[in-house]
């Protein structure tokens, strides 16, 4: 093809990702002629890179309850039309094995190459096209068609599907190109920003747990009501784990979050107890019960010294331990869209069909997955919006 070409079809998908093809499939089946145009060298190199080469491509109880947006309602008729349980069958029928890693995170056996070369497989039963290293630079509207413009030639379209995703893992090839085309499109932009992302260390911290990478524990972190209980991994720029991914989506530059270390016991309690019953045991030695040794001592070595707990006063256990259990942490910042697995914000749903993911704004194009203002939590349940959001507009074409 060359700049000059022009080919037409009844769908074009800008996006050859897990929402994307799962939208083409559908589509296909329903005898529609659609062409996928992705500007990497290979479609679904997300899909490859997710949950460690194996793909957590769903989690049993995904429910509305698991997602953010800025209209939370809009999420719920695609999840109830296209529930995980239908997309399990789907994998079971196409012969994947599978595993159920915890807390209904569920993972291919083997590799995420099994989920991607049955959905491409699908694309060709279903006699949808993709075509790779197609970079689109512009769409525009002429009666009743949409005008896709490439460098490698024009693509003429009744229906256009914007499943460019968002903005996180550059690496994968995301960009603002889906925003660009959907603005121009008369759509406006719940302003994106990093989720599911490690946050900094401010100054002070940074000092205080240098040295610290690579130290994990069970936690429970909190932002207002919001909490997540799950691993904290400390990082050389900040604080990472699931906990902490969680709760990043929930946080907002400046203001605090709270870390509960020790999750399972009121603290300042036990340490005076502990006090009581063996006086001459050394606080970092007592504290590496609940906490792994070197943030024990370190924790020893910034908020109290280590000595016996015989020559600790109890107005001072009591607040090592609230401190324990209630520990501000005010980041600096995140790690950026570079290490975001999503992005939260994007598309305005508003401007959407929560039936059909169809423009209110033109009639005609559709945006799914992560363009749009709908953001999953860690675990899976950011494919399942894909699979859902997909198969509601691929079965609306």
């Amino acid at each position: 093809m060359d700049a000059e070409t022009v080919i037409k079809c009844d769908v074009i998908i800008l996006g050859a990702g897990a929402a994307g093809l799962f939208c083409g499939i559908e589509a296909g089946k329903r005898g529609r002629k659609v062409i996928l145009l992705e500007h990497n060298s290979r479609p679904g190199k997300k899909i490859l890179i997710s949950g460690g080469g194996r793909c957590n491509f769903t989690n049993l109880g995904a429910s509305p309850a698991h997602y953010l947006s800025d209209n939370p309602s809009f999420c719920i008729s695609a999840l109830k039309r296209y529930p995980p349980q239908t997309f399990i069958k789907q994998m079971e029928k196409w012969g994947i094995p599978y595993h159920e890693k915890k807390l209904g995170q569920l993972f291919c056996d083997r590799s995420s190459d099994d989920l991607l070369e049955c959905l491409l497989h699908e694309v060709r039963q279903y006699g949808v096209e993709i075509l790779t290293e197609v970079h689109p630079t512009r769409v525009v509207k002429e009666d009743n068609l949409y005008i896709t413009k490439t460098d490698k030639g024009l693509f003429h379209s009744s229906s256009l599907v914007l499943a460019t995703g968002g903005l996180s893992l550059p690496k994968s090839g995301a960009s603002d190109l889906g925003y660009k085309i959907a603005a121009e499109l008369g759509h406006t932009l719940i302003p994106p920003r990093p989720a599911l992302v490690p946050l900094l260390w401010g100054a002070e911290d940074s000092a205080r747990f240098d040295g610290m990478a690579g130290v994990s524990l069970e936690v429970k972190a909190q932002v207002g009501k919001t909490i997540f209980r799950e691993n904290l991994l400390f990082t050389h720029k900040g604080l990472s784990g699931p906990a902490i991914l969680q709760i990043s989506s929930y946080w907002k530059e400046g203001e605090p979050l709270w870390i509960n270390f020790c999750p399972e016991y009121p603290m300042g309690d036990w340490l005076i107890e502990q006090k009581q019953r063996k006086p001459s045991l050394e606080l970092k030695t007592l504290l590496n019960q609940h906490l792994p040794e070197r943030l024990a001592r370190r924790w020893c070595e910034v908020y109290h010294s280590s000595k016996p707990l015989g020559d600790c006063k109890d107005k001072q256990l009591r607040s090592l331990g609230e401190t324990l259990n209630r520990w501000k942490f005010i980041p600096a910042g995140t790690e950026g869209f570079v290490r975001a697995e999503v992005t939260r914000g994007g598309l305005n749903t508003r401007e959407f069909s929560s039936k059909t993911m169809e423009s209110q704004c033109s009639r005609g194009v559709y945006a799914i997955g992560e363009i749009l203002d709908v953001t999953g939590w860690l675990g899976g349940y950011n494919f399942q919006w894909a699979w859902s959001s997909g198969w509601a507009a691929g079965n609306a074409l």
